[in-house]
């Protein structure tokens, strides 16, 4: 993707990651990890283990969402405030099926920036030639995520009953959702 492809939305620029940004996506993937209610990874998952599963290699992209352009009002301009990875969901005869996830920092959610990076993954996926996009593992307790990509177009097409144990809730069902192109 070359920088006349970038995208902005919600108040957001998203972007390919480079290595100067892990010193900011670090920390997000490591507090979502370690609040354990909407990942199924390890909250034990180490930086060089996050760094392995979260950097996407081609055909996959991963992606960062910077805060709004620098103003004296926005101390947090220019900093990493989501990132999303995708690529195809299985290899093979599954190929031809996208899949994506996504993490926005605590202090940004509920701001768009979610909702923007999915609607890059979905737009990525289409330019690339994917039939489709699935989420394997969307935890049902995780309401604004389901929202946002029921919104989006995604249809929960199955649910793993208490296949995902949530820190506070216990067990409960993980949905597997799809859009179709």
């Amino acid at each position: 993707m070359t920088r006349s492809e970038l995208s902005s939305r919600a108040e957001s620029v998203i972007r390919p990651v480079v290595e100067a940004d892990w010193a900011q996506v670090w920390p997000i993937v490591r507090q979502v990890v370690r609040d354990g209610d909407t990942f199924t990874y390890d909250p034990a998952m180490t930086e060089s283990e996050a760094r392995g599963t979260w950097l996407e290699r081609p055909p996959g992209l991963t992606v960062v969402a910077e805060g709004a352009a620098a103003v004296p009002e926005n101390p947090q301009a220019g900093r990493i405030a989501g990132t999303a990875k995708m690529g195809p969901n299985k290899a093979g005869p599954g190929a031809h099926v996208a899949t994506a996830s996504f993490m926005v920092a605590a202090g940004h959610r509920g701001q768009g920036v979610g909702t923007a990076l999915c609607r890059f993954a979905i737009d990525w996926a289409r330019e690339q030639g994917y039939a489709g996009i699935q989420f394997n593992a969307v935890a049902e307790s995780n309401a604004g995520a389901v929202q946002v990509y029921r919104r989006l177009g995604f249809s929960v097409i199955g649910t793993v009953p208490r296949a995902f144990e949530h820190p506070t809730l216990g067990r409960v069902g993980l949905h597997v959702m799809y859009l179709e192109f």
